[in-house]
């Protein structure tokens, strides 16, 4: 973990911090949410875990060897990393920066990460997914044919402790409903846009002009 001061990270976007226990329905979420809006770019986070049917490297994870992860971390590289279910991931810290240069940028994230941006990134906005019932989440998980019975069982005793945080977080969505969880993300992205102090940045030439101020430039 590192002790990263936001004007390290960001110049003009937001860091949006979205955190559930497996089989909520997170990544489908963010997925639709970064084709719905435009500058949200998705951090594609580094893990050691092997490649599942389907998954594309550097689209899904970026698939690479214990070795070279701790070399990472080391090196300072990684914004956040954690051991999850015998794994571990991380975010690239130079992937995120490059991301708020030219808009928000959005890490899908487990609670030890999360807890980690926290601290290191006070100023991300943090958003914490629910299922709508605890019966619903062993179904999706079951549903996805990804798990042995073991690990998903290991999967349900852990979402608790997981969601057990969600105090920390700054919004609460719960997925019952994929559009309106949908929806409300996006308000959180949009409200979070529209903030004096994001409105001031970026339109700072238009507010001199209809306040009819002289524009100071900054250093």
């Amino acid at each position: 973990m590192s002790d990263t001061p936001r004007s390290a990270l960001s110049s003009i976007g937001s860091l949006f911090v979205i955190c559930a226990p497996s089989g909520t329905g997170k990544t489908s979420l963010v997925r639709a949410l970064a084709s719905a809006l435009p500058n949200l770019k998705v951090s594609v986070s580094h893990t050691t875990r092997k490649r599942r049917p389907g998954e594309r490297e550097g689209h899904d994870y970026h698939f690479v060897e214990q070795a070279e992860f701790q070399r990472m971390v080391e090196a300072d590289d990684l914004l956040e990393h954690a051991l999850v279910f015998d794994h571990l991931y991380g975010t690239s810290r130079q992937e995120v920066a490059d991301a708020l240069t030219c808009g928000d940028a959005i890490l899908e994230i487990d609670w030890q990460g999360a807890r980690q941006i926290r601290q290191s990134y006070p100023h991300c906005i943090s958003i914490q997914i629910f299922p709508p019932s605890l019966g619903t989440l062993e179904k999706r998980l079951r549903r996805r044919g990804q798990d042995a019975d073991i690990t998903i069982a290991r999967r349900m005793s852990e979402a608790v402790e997981e969601m057990s945080d969600y105090t920390q977080f700054d919004y609460l969505i719960i997925n019952d409903d994929f559009a309106l969880a949908l929806n409300q993300l996006q308000a959180v992205v949009v409200a979070e846009r529209t903030r004096v102090a994001r409105m001031s940045e970026r339109h700072r030439g238009l507010i001199c002009h209809l306040l009819r101020l002289q524009e100071v430039k900054p250093n």
